[in-house]
Parts: C-alpha cells; sequence; structure tokens
C-alpha cells in the first residue's frame, strides 16, 4: 500500500465525519466480513472492532493480541477492500509516547486510513490512563502521521463516563484534552441517552463519536443532535453470531432450510 494512496484514503475519512451527516460504520474483523460490508449499497468506510478480532483468534479483548498480531488481522481487512479502513488499536500496543509513535506508524505502513486510542489502562474501564500520559500518546499518533505524510484520523476513545456515570465532567475534560492534542474525533463511552449525548455534544469542542446499540438513542435522532460518527464495536459480531446458531437450530431440528444459505459471498 502506497503512502499517497493510505493519505487519500485518510483525508476521505476524515471527509465523512460531518456533525449531523455522522459517518455509520458496521464494524467488521476479517476479510469477507471487510468485503460484504463494503459491498452493502452506501458503505464509505470500515472499521474493525478489537473485541470481534481478539475473539475469532481465541483470545480475549484488552490486547489478547500482541502489536504484530494485530497488525497481521488488519492488513487482511485493510488489503480486501478498496475503502478507508479505521482501526480499533485498543491502547496502540504501548504504555508510553514513544511506543505508541513507533507502533502508529507501523499501522499506517499497513494502509491505515484512521484508528481508535482508548484510554482505559486494562480491562476494566474504571482504570484510566492519567491524562496527561494519555494526552501525549495522542499527539505521539498525530505526530507518527505527520512524519508519514499521512493524516491518519484519530478516533480518541474516553472510558471514564463508561466506567463511572458520575465521571461526566472528567469525561469532557480528557474529549477537549484529547482534541487539543490532535484526535480528530472524541469517541466518548456511556452516552446512552439523549441528554447525555446533548451535554456532550454542549461541553466538548469537537466531534464526537458514539458506538450504539438495540437501547441507544436511535440513529436518525443521534444525526440530528450532530453526532460525526456512530459505530457497533463487537455488537455486530454478536447479530452475526445470533443468526448462525439460530440457522443451526433450524438446521438441527431439520426444518426448512434458510434463504440466507443461498447469500453469494
Amino acid at each position: 500500500m502506497s503512502i499517497s494512496s493510505t493519505a487519500a484514503k485518510a483525508d476521505l475519512l476524515r471527509s465523512l465525519h460531518v456533525p449531523g451527516d455522522p459517518l455509520v460504520v458496521t464494524n467488521v474483523w476479517d476479510s469477507i466480513t471487510a468485503r460484504v460490508v463494503a459491498g452493502a449499497p452506501g458503505v464509505k468506510a470500515l472499521a474493525t472492532a478489537s473485541h470481534s478480532i481478539s475473539e475469532a483468534h481465541g483470545v480475549e479483548d484488552g490486547e489478547g493480541l500482541d502489536v504484530d498480531q494485530m497488525l497481521d488481522a488488519v492488513r487482511l481487512v485493510i488489503r480486501a477492500v478498496d475503502l478507508p479502513v479505521s482501526v480499533d488499536f485498543e491502547k496502540a500496543y504501548a504504555t508510553d509516547a514513544a511506543g505508541t509513535l513507533d507502533n502508529v506508524w507501523r499501522l499506517i505502513e499497513e494502509g491505515a486510513a484512521g484508528l481508535n486510542l482508548e484510554d482505559s489502562t486494562g480491562k476494566s474501564k474504571t482504570e484510566l490512563y492519567d491524562i496527561d500520559t494519555q494526552v501525549s500518546k495522542v499527539a505521539a499518533a498525530r505526530q507518527a502521521g505527520d512524519r508519514a505524510g499521512v493524516p491518519i484520523v484519530i478516533n480518541a476513545r474516553v472510558d471514564a463516563l463508561a466506567g463511572d456515570p458520575s465521571l461526566f465532567d472528567d469525561a469532557v475534560r480528557r474529549a477537549n484534552a484529547y482534541l487539543d492534542a490532535g484526535a480528530d474525533c472524541a469517541f466518548v463511552l456511556g452516552l446512552g441517552t439523549e441528554d447525555l449525548v446533548e451535554r456532550a455534544l454542549d461541553e466538548i469542542h469537537g466531534k464526537i463519536s458514539v458506538i450504539s446499540g438495540p437501547d441507544s438513542v436511535p440513529l436518525a435522532r443521534l444525526a440530528e443532535l450532530g453526532v460525526s460518527r456512530v459505530s457497533f464495536g463487537p455488537m455486530t459480531m454478536g447479530l452475526t453470531l445470533s443468526h448462525l446458531r439460530d440457522a443451526a437450530e433450524q438446521l438441527t431440528a431439520r426444518g426448512e432450510y434458510p434463504s440466507e444459505l443461498g447469500f453469494s459471498f
């Protein structure tokens, strides 16, 4: 993947983050899910889900894979499609700015147009990097893109509110600090109600990304409120596995052949 091609994809990905007309990414985890989602009408970009990739490799989420294994996995996704791909890069598989810079540089070399970078230190969202450390990591990710000549899109994940619903002010403080450090979008977990989404949009001085599921604010309303990006994380794998389980039950019971058995890919 040439750097010029990756840069063009990063520019395109950034342009798709529009408040009020959000980029909706149906998360993928391997080459076939990437090709299937990329082939759906209207899809303009893809995003991986680290949890789904980890499950597909038989390990737990939370950097159960090392950086080499994750790069191997996302390479399959990136090379399977022509669309920009944003990679859920967990904590950048590094605890400091230097390691983050090196690993994000490697991610760019694989052709990634964007990345998620989270601020939790472990599996629990209650354990967070101190804000100065995380700011330095976000800045390092931006520096890696600048050095490579690729305006990689940084979706800076804020876990404070998801770990403790009382930490709204801390989540806002973190989001604004990450945006100031070079992030393009603040990916705030825990914005489960319309009121919380509105408060975040009022108090965070930049673009906001959310994760949604069946009990979340409806997609049309998120657009009306001014959200810039919506993703679904490992829930798209759950959706896929639910259909597979139901089909297995139906076939094992010698029922009708599900029409989806004829799906061509």
